[in-house]
């Protein structure tokens, strides 16, 4: 397989997957690479309207995503997400090719660790790391020579706080899955990284800290603001890009001087 390209002359279209593209961090990623023209399909998990909301943004802007509802934590899941991806980059002139793989979905959650629940973990660690786990499994299984995989985590893994120790250990999780796969691939000449992305203003976090705490995380940037969800996606596609071929194993912390 030829080293991906985002060159929308090429004969051969570069190809992405992107798991969680539907919104917030995962939408920017699946938009900054169909722009660079990659054919990008994408996961979601519930809400179609967004999800067709992506597709139409990308057809606006004379790309191409695909949409296709899949639940990470659910091998067969996942496993139909790659081949839904792959029946689309064959319909549209890259039969074979995956060249970047996005590993994003995932889930948060909050609680005391004395009164976190069993049932709480357990969703948690399914959607976020065993997710991750699969997702990186078709990755490996499927990718050709020269790709590229980015696993997208958390500022918990070296920021955390209190009341995240269920998301916190499974975004950790997510960056040594990241570094294993890193030193398994490496022989093929697949890069895999992760994206440690600060706080970042998305659904998820206004729906989890209130406006005077947001407030008080951007004071304490150099940049004095929080991330948007496209500072994060611009971090990924660098990192995705045949530019990053001399960077594996790494995690890139995306917070705005934060730490």
């Amino acid at each position: 397989m030829d080293t991906p390209t985002a060159d929308t002359t090429s004969r051969t279209p570069s190809t992405a997957v992107v798991t969680g593209g539907s919104r917030g961090i995962g939408r920017a990623v699946v938009e900054r690479l169909a722009e660079r023209g990659y054919l990008v399909a994408f996961c979601y998990t519930r809400d179609e309207d967004a999800a067709r909301e992506v597709e139409r943004a990308v057809a606006d802007r004379g790309g191409r995503a695909r949409a296709v509802r899949a639940d990470m934590g659910r091998a067969q899941d996942v496993e139909r997400l790659f081949d839904e991806a792959e029946s689309f980059f064959s319909g549209h002139g890259a039969p074979g090719r995956l060249d970047a793989v996005v590993a994003n979905a995932g889930i948060t959650a909050s609680a005391p660790l004395a009164e976190a629940g069993e049932e709480e973990f357990d969703r948690v660690m399914a959607a976020n790391a065993k997710g991750t786990f699969l997702t990186l499994r078709q990755a490996a299984r499927r990718m050709g020579e020269g790709g590229r995989v980015v696993a997208v985590t958390s500022a918990t893994t070296f920021w955390p706080g209190p009341g995240e120790s269920a998301y916190a250990a499974s975004k950790a999780a997510c960056e040594l899955l990241a570094r294993v796969a890193s030193r398994e691939l490496g022989p093929r000449g697949i890069t895999v990284n992760s994206v440690a992305p600060g706080p970042t203003d998305t659904d998820l976090l206004r729906g989890a800290v209130p406006e005077e705490g947001r407030n008080a995380v951007a004071a304490m940037t150099p940049l004095g603001r929080l991330g948007r969800p496209g500072d994060v996606a611009d971090a990924v596609v660098v990192l995705a890009s045949p530019e990053a071929g001399w960077l594996t194993g790494q995690t890139v912390r995306a917070d705005g001087g934060l730490v």
